[in-house]
């Protein structure tokens, strides 16, 4: 629901705080594949914040920050 009310007014850009977080496997992949389709089909920057290494692998860039300081900018793709 959090995801559909983001989207409601079309917006350029999408902020998302461990968007997986409390799902299961199978729902948090469907989760990652919405939002990696969305930016693909309609350009929003998505900006995802997770601990999960495997949802951050679905992105084009990693950064990793550790004690509030960029410790390593990785492109992807």
């Amino acid at each position: 629901m959090a995801i559909a009310r983001a989207l409601a007014k079309n917006p350029p850009m999408i902020l998302a705080d461990e968007p997986t977080g409390n799902l299961d496997s199978k729902s948090g992949d469907e989760i990652i594949s919405m939002l990696t389709a969305l930016h693909a089909e309609q350009k929003i920057t998505l900006v995802m914040i997770t601990h999960d290494l495997r949802i951050a692998r679905a992105c084009e860039r990693i950064i990793y920050i550790k004690d509030g300081l960029v410790e390593k900018d990785e492109k992807l793709q």
